[in-house]
């Protein structure tokens, strides 16, 4: 059974804008314009649990209470939600920041190679440079997401094509990930903000934390302005957890790529987690 994202995603943000009545089964079923067993039978099989539990993990009560339970959230190690079997298994993401020249050239000499695949949470683009992953953007239109990242490297060459590092991000997104080793990067940005980047992949999966605990991480405790600035910066969506900073107050707030996405993607995780717990 194909899972539509679309689809999914109408049915969060039906269930996130009625949350206060309590919406049956029946009614988000026919907001989405299927029946409540086929919409029933999808749902379950994308997040693993039931409209109705997912809700719970959108609730400013679970938000809030996470944020309290992660106040030392800089010591955790990091990992990622993956499921296949029921069994956990770590994806360690590495970052290597362009070197001063690399950065100042905007990708002069460098030959990306870039693909389009489906995720959980969409279709997405993801690019290489050889070295590593240089972009990961969720996209529902192919121009708009190969202008951006033109946009990025403005001096680079470009191919539709493939290589290993792309390769390894395909096998996540499709569970394929008995042998999965590291993922690399290989990303532009100022020291300031790979030293955000990096504070981000301590977020452990189907956790969360706030613009100022970030802030706290990398030193700047007074910087929260900043690091959100740097945090909606961040080239890698998903696998650099930028999905995982929320407002101090608990709401779930913006994301580059939809709030409705980054509440998919949060209670996905939240799901899984809880699976792999009771396994």
């Amino acid at each position: 059974m194909k899972i539509d994202y679309n689809r999914v995603a109408k049915a969060i943000k039906y269930i996130d804008d009625h949350a206060t009545e309590q919406p049956s089964l029946d009614e988000i079923a026919e907001a989405v314009h299927l029946s409540p067993h086929h919409f029933h039978r999808m749902f379950r099989k994308w997040a693993g649990i039931t409209p109705k539990a997912f809700l719970q993990y959108l609730s400013l009560s679970h938000a809030k209470s996470l944020l309290q339970a992660n106040q030392t959230i800089e010591e955790a190690t990091f990992h990622t939600g993956l499921s296949s079997s029921s069994r956990l298994h770590d994806l360690f993401v590495n970052i290597e920041g362009m070197t001063p020249g690399e950065y100042k050239k905007g990708g002069k000499m460098l030959h990306i190679k870039y693909t389009f695949t489906e995720s959980p949470f969409g279709r997405i683009l993801v690019a290489s440079t050889g070295k590593g992953i240089c972009n990961l953007q969720f996209t529902d239109h192919a121009q708009e997401g190969v202008r951006l990242l033109e946009k990025i490297w403005p001096n680079a060459d470009f191919s539709n094509s493939m290589d290993h590092h792309i390769e390894k991000v395909e096998k996540l997104f499709a569970h394929d990930s008995e042998d999965l080793d590291d993922i690399k990067l290989h990303i532009r940005g100022t020291d300031f903000q790979l030293k955000v980047w990096e504070a981000l992949l301590r977020i452990p999966s189907g956790h969360l934390t706030t613009y100022s605990a970030i802030a706290g991480r990398v030193e700047k405790p007074k910087a929260a302005r900043a690091v959100g600035s740097a945090i909606g910066q961040n080239p890698i969506a998903y696998l650099i957890p930028c999905h995982r900073v929320i407002k101090k107050v608990g709401k779930v707030g913006e994301y580059r790529w939809g709030s409705t996405r980054k509440k998919a993607i949060i209670g996905w995780e939240a799901a899984q987690n809880d699976r792999r717990g009771r396994s």
